[in-house]
């Protein structure tokens, strides 16, 4: 690639070319500026027929250990790509995702409402992760303004006169072949193990502000196939249970997931990793019912060594550098249970957008700042929530594991916790949760309606809790029954 001889190489370099980093790299090209996104796996799918199943089949990516792991994309994301990326739903409409809708099932049980005017916000598409890849891929090759570099790996950061006090400015990156590609901006979509936080440290400039926590759990998923048609949407994805929980995650051409989340101290159930005895424990789940037995098209695959990280590079009102933002997983990482981490890295990426279309890229101090204001105004609460929850719920496995019942004071858990025994039971506590789970409100504006909050915990007869389906030992027993 030639260096501009007028200026730099782009106005825009984006690191990483998952869904998150194409994004950003479109929303900003929208604007007319120049993008370059460098991705270090350097197989691309291509153009052709039967996307899905090459996408499925073919495609593989080294760099993104979960890239064949269950993926959702929420309401939330969904409404996204169609108001801000078309061009990218246009791609994925193509590809054959299915149309789902997360409340659909539940509002048709016994003693609830059915549809009501405004469910369709609860609509989604969704697909398995190398067909929604794709769909990106296929948008960006098409997108003026946007160049996508396959096989090359950011390996430094150049930088230009400091920023105020001192502080590094990037002005550029050097890949793995020692080329020196410049902008106005680098971006970090390098999800979560991006290089750029060490590369960062090499500047020599203070730290950015970082959190970091074990989610603990560990994920046994496997992908089924069905040629006589999938089963229909769960009731509702995610149900948890004395010491695990099951997801249920629907996808494209009649194919589904299901996941089992436990605890990663709890090594009685590291047995899930082999397919009869998987099959044994999701037999003793009532909401897996029809869900398991069929044709698997992948093992148990398990995920595990998962954290919550965040890292925020404006510290006390400062930024500890210049001319490099972090967007999704490179900024905050979280645990993928309840689905949101698509949906998030998707409205950090088109936020940057924003940011950039109200700064522009000559004031990069200003820049900073503003992005930091929006993340943490968005985005950093969701994270928060996430991260309670972690702590309350791998501490209440891992009571359930000793022999001993889960104590906290945390009226926040009690809740929560009640809100979710009563959803299925209550169509106004039903529409709140699912707001909240599509990341389509917050809890406290989606409980916000009068009495709400009351009449579920006197429909649950207060903050205690009961987990349903069977006890630990019984999937145990299940497990080890041959």
């Amino acid at each position: 690639m030639q260096r501009r001889p007028d200026g730099p190489d782009a106005d825009v370099i984006v690191i990483g070319a998952g869904p998150v980093g194409l994004a950003a790299a479109m929303s900003l090209a929208g604007q007319g500026l120049r993008v370059t996104v460098l991705e270090r796996d350097g197989h691309d799918l291509g153009p052709g027929p039967d996307v899905a199943e090459r996408a499925w089949g073919d495609w593989r990516r080294p760099g993104v250990s979960q890239f064949r792991q269950p993926h959702i994309l929420l309401p939330a994301g969904t409404a996204l790509l169609r108001g801000r990326l078309p061009e990218v739903a246009d791609a994925l409409e193509a590809a054959g995702p299915l149309r789902l809708n997360i409340a659909a099932a539940a509002r048709e049980l016994p003693g609830m409402d059915g549809p009501r005017p405004g469910d369709e916000r609860y609509d989604t598409l969704t697909a398995r992760r190398p067909v929604l890849d794709a769909a990106f891929a296929a948008a960006a090759a098409a997108a003026p303004g946007v160049g996508v570099r396959r096989g090359v790996e950011v390996t430094g950061l150049l930088t230009g006169p400091a920023g105020p006090e001192g502080r590094p400015r990037v002005t550029g990156v050097v890949t793995q072949d020692g080329e020196e590609l410049r902008a106005a901006l680098v971006v970090d979509a390098g999800g979560r193990n991006s290089p750029v936080p060490t590369l960062l440290a090499r500047l020599g400039g203070p730290p950015p502000a970082s959190e970091r926590a074990e989610a603990g759990f560990v994920y046994y998923a496997r992908t089924y196939r069905a040629a006589d048609g999938a089963p229909a949407g769960p009731v509702w994805p995610l149900v948890h249970h004395e010491g695990l929980s099951s997801i249920v995650i629907p996808a494209d051409h009649d194919t589904w997931s299901v996941v089992l989340v436990v605890s990663g101290r709890d090594h009685a159930l590291k047995a899930l990793r082999e397919p009869a005895a998987w099959e044994r424990a999701a037999r003793m789940l009532p909401e897996l019912d029809g869900r398991t037995g069929r044709e698997p098209i992948t093992a148990p695959q398990a995920m595990a060594g998962l954290h919550s990280r965040i890292q925020r590079t404006v510290v006390d009102g400062r930024p500890v550098v210049t001319g490099l933002v972090a967007v999704g997983d490179a900024w905050a990482a979280t645990d993928p249970q309840f689905g949101l981490g698509l949906s998030m890295g998707l409205t950090h990426a088109v936020a940057l957008g924003y940011t950039v279309a109200k700064t522009g890229l000559s004031d990069p101090l200003d820049l900073a700042l503003r992005f930091d204001e929006v993340t943490a105004r968005t985005l950093a609460p969701v994270y928060g929530r996430l991260r309670e929850w972690d702590r309350h719920r791998i501490a209440e496995i891992d009571a359930v594991v000793a022999g001993r019942p889960y104590e906290t004071d945390d009226e926040a858990w009690h809740l929560t916790n009640a809100l979710d025994g009563v959803k299925l039971r209550d169509p106004d506590v039903l529409r709140a949760m699912t707001e909240v789970a599509c990341m389509l409100d917050s809890p406290e504006n989606a409980f916000a309606a009068p009495g709400l909050v009351e009449r579920a915990l006197a429909l649950n007869g207060g903050p205690a809790w009961t987990w349903p389906g069977p006890a630990r030992a019984e999937v145990l027993a299940a497990i080890e029954a041959r």
